[in-house]
């Protein structure tokens, strides 16, 4: 369902970025979707429907969950929301709130699965201590991935929004009517967050040399 390709372009633009101070914090929506019928349809049995509603969240989910587990695990755990999204979605009575409802999931889902893999990681985060050790070229990959490592470090509202709005490519608008947040409040959560990222990376890599702005 969900393209692997999208989180390679996701990590790509990391890679891409400069100095942070480029990205363009919110940007204006020509359309407001209203999914309520999308729902209210979907809720009735209406496949299709549910398969719209899952194009047009898919990156939201993904970004949610990107924020809080593995990227190795992430397209394994967007399908299960949608899942378990399709079988309580006969539950749900606020339609309009569908994307809060569908964040709610997946953040459950990532706190599901650090509750059961707490071995598991441990014994992750050794073998990476251990390759990073071993010296080698870095790559503009390797940057991406440690800018995603420095946006996860993050808190959990402002990495969040960083991750939807720098590896899904989503608009603060954008942002705001998927997950149902106040667009003031996602323009206050990328400024804050785009302000500490930038000071991290500042610290860590003086030195990197210039990247091509997003």
């Amino acid at each position: 369902m969900f393209a692997a390709s999208g989180m390679s372009q996701g990590i790509d633009r990391l890679g891409r970025i400069r100095d942070c101070t480029s990205v363009t914090l919110a940007q204006d929506n020509p359309e407001v979707h209203v999914d309520d019928d999308l729902v209210r349809a979907a809720q009735q049995g209406d496949r299709g429907s549910f398969g719209r509603l899952y194009e047009r969240y898919a990156r939201m989910v993904h970004g949610v969950l990107l924020s809080k587990v593995p990227a190795g695990e992430v397209d394994d755990l967007t399908q299960d929301v949608f899942i378990r999204a399709l079988r309580a979605l006969p539950t749900l009575r606020e339609t309009a709130r569908f994307g809060a409802w569908l964040a709610t999931i997946a953040r459950n889902l990532a706190n599901d699965y650090h509750r059961r893999s707490v071995p598991e990681e441990a014994l992750a985060d050794e073998a990476e201590d251990c390759e990073q050790n071993v010296p080698r070229p870095r790559t503009e990959d390797d940057y991406g991935a440690r800018v995603l490592e420095e946006i996860r470090g993050l808190p959990e509202a402002y990495r969040e929004t960083l991750i939807l709005r720098l590896v899904e490519g989503m608009t603060g608008p954008e942002i705001a009517a998927r997950t149902g947040l106040t667009a003031g409040s996602v323009r206050v959560n990328l400024h804050r967050g785009m302000q500490q990222l930038r000071e991290k990376l500042k610290t860590q890599s003086g030195s990197q040399p210039e990247r091509e702005a997003l």
